[in-house]
Formats: C-alpha cells, sequence, structure tokens
C-alpha cells in the first residue's frame, strides 16, 4: 500500500488543484480551488473551452458575473468527479467587508442550485479576516457552508471555530516559508512550524470540542503531510499527491483526539483578534500578502476575459 492509500485510512484527502485530470489521477474525495488556480487551468487549452463558453453564454453579463460563471463551471466538472465537496473562493478584493462577502456567498450558492448542485457540497472559500470570519457567520446560519483561507493563527482559527464554520484551512507551508526566512533554518518533520502550528489548532478544537472541521493547506513536501496524518482534511497539490502515490514507506497516525494538550480556553472577541493577529507579524504579514497574490491572480482572470469579449 503507498502513502497516498495509507494517508487516506487516516484523514480525508483533498486535491489543491483546478485540473481536472489530476482530480481523477488520485480520487481524493474533496478538491479546493482559489484564483492562483483557475487562472492556472484556464491557461491550458483542455479548460479554455470552459472560459469560451462561460463568456459566450453570458454576453450581457458583466465581467466579474462571467467569472462567477466560470467558477462554478468549474466546481461543476469536479463535483462531476470527486464524491465531496468543492470549495469556491470568493473575489479576495472583498476580504474586509461583511455584507459582500455575504451577498457574494448567495449569489455562488444560487449559482451552483441553479446547476444541479446541492449546497452541502460547496463551500464558500473567504479569507479569514475578521469581516470574513463574521460574513461566514452569518452564511453559516443560511446553511451555506463556509472554508476560511489565508489562516495563519490560533485566533483566526478560535474566531472561526466560535462563528461555527463549517471548515478552515491553515496554511502549512506559508507559515514554513515565512520562518524560514526568517532564521535561515530547513525545518524537517515535528520541528516545522506550519506543522505545529495546525497541530496547535488541531488540540485546542479537539479539547473543546469544536465541530470545525480543520484542513492543513499550502504544502511545500511530503514530510509536512505525513507529520499532520490524523488531520481532519489534508489538501494537497498533484505532485506531492503523486510523491506519495510512489513511495510505499509506512505512514504513522500522528494527531488523535485523545492528545489534546492543556492549553487554556481563549476568548476571542474583535478586539482580541485585531490584536493578537497584529503582535504576530508572521500572521499579520502572511494574510496581507495572501490576499494582495489572489487579487493579482483575479485581475489576470478578469483580464482574460475581457480580452475575450
Amino acid at each position: 500500500m503507498n502513502q497516498l492509500e495509507q494517508l487516506k485510512q487516516y484523514t480525508t484527502v483533498v486535491a489543491d488543484t483546478g485540473d481536472f485530470q489530476s482530480i481523477k489521477a488520485y480520487a481524493p474525495r474533496d478538491a479546493t480551488t482559489n484564483p492562483s488556480l483557475i487562472l492556472k487551468a484556464v491557461q491550458k487549452d483542455e479548460y479554455k473551452p470552459l472560459l469560451e463558453k462561460a463568456v459566450r453564454d453570458n454576453p450581457n453579463a458583466s465581467t466579474g458575473e462571467i467569472i462567477d460563471r466560470l467558477l462554478i463551471s468549474f466546481g461543476g466538472e469536479i463535483l462531476k468527479i470527486v464524491s465531496g465537496r468543492v470549495s469556491t473562493e470568493i473575489d479576495a478584493r472583498l476580504s474586509f467587508d461583511v455584507e459582500a462577502n455575504v451577498q457574494k456567498g448567495r449569489e455562488l450558492i444560487d449559482l451552483y442550485e441553479r446547476a444541479g448542485f446541492d449546497r452541502e457540497r460547496v463551500l464558500i472559500k473567504i479569507a479569514s479576516t475578521w469581516e470574513g470570519i463574521k460574513a461566514a457567520e452569518i452564511l453559516e446560519k443560511e446553511m451555506i457552508h463556509c472554508n476560511l483561507t489565508l489562516l495563519f493563527s490560533l485566533p483566526q482559527a478560535i474566531a472561526c471555530a466560535e462563528a461555527g464554520v463549517q471548515l478552515i484551512s491553515p496554511f502549512v507551508g506559508r507559515i514554513y516559508d515565512w520562518y524560514k526566512k526568517q532564521t535561515g533554518l530547513d525545518y524537517q518533520g515535528a520541528e516545522d512550524p506550519g506543522v505545529q502550528s495546525v497541530k496547535r489548532i488541531y488540540n485546542y478544537f479537539r479539547k473543546f470540542g469544536y465541530d470545525t472541521e480543520v484542513m492543513g493547506a499550502s504544502f511545500r513536501n511530503t514530510s509536512q503531510i505525513l507529520e499532520l496524518a490524523g488531520c481532519d482534511l489534508l489538501t494537497i497539490s498533484p505532485d506531492l499527491l503523486q510523491k506519495l502515490a510512489d513511495s510505499n514507506e509506512p505512514v504513522e497516525r500522528k494527531l488523535t483526539a485523545d492528545a489534546a494538550g492543556t492549553q487554556g480556553k481563549m476568548t476571542v472577541d474583535e478586539k482580541t483578534f485585531r490584536f493578537m493577529l497584529n503582535e504576530d507579524a508572521m500572521a499579520t504579514e502572511k494574510l496581507a500578502e495572501g490576499i494582495r497574490a489572489f487579487c493579482a491572480d483575479s485581475n489576470k482572470l478578469k483580464q482574460i476575459v475581457s480580452a475575450m469579449r
């Protein structure tokens, strides 16, 4: 049994890609997308017909509306392949606007339902700003489930759990990147700061009985993935899925619900959230950087669509 098959015994494996062929190859239960992945996919010849159809079928729509339909086209094709859920991301420019996030979440779910897909199979992906978390709290009460992304710290995670968010995506690799740049150290295994962050969140959630699912994301190597075997879900890029499939080394479960640790419970209101995030230079910088990067790729996608009209 290869490492990917072993990992699936402990953790729900999710494909971190917009590439349908990769999704078919590795048989994950769920799949996640983001603006960067969709931008990458539409530049491949095999996916250009989806882009062309979205433009052709909506001649009177705005560029933003066409992109929404393109996202649903990709999500719909993915849902035909996976048995579980797909995550579709809201434009990162809305990251600090509660009302706009709520409205866009409703619009995307409406498009999915009109395309014949149940809302239970869709996660609306929103940045883990205070405003994004508050928007997700409203959407969750309407049975529109959310995936809070660009998450780099325990206070962000706790705020999400207290808001009743379905799932969070703590970013292992980007935390690792920050600390490696700061210290010059190439962290391995359990010493990896990104791995430690997800373990801390997972243990906290288990200790205090939160239902919010923890999905480790943004991996740089298979060592990070294997150190989190047992996490609720792990979303993994196709190249790392292939590396796991190519190895037959044993996989040991590292995270369990009964190893919850001793940390006390924290209350995270808006003031506490903003202060604690501000005190965490890594989380502050990586959240801002992530929003900027997703905005940049969304703008590139808009330029591609505009040029086709």
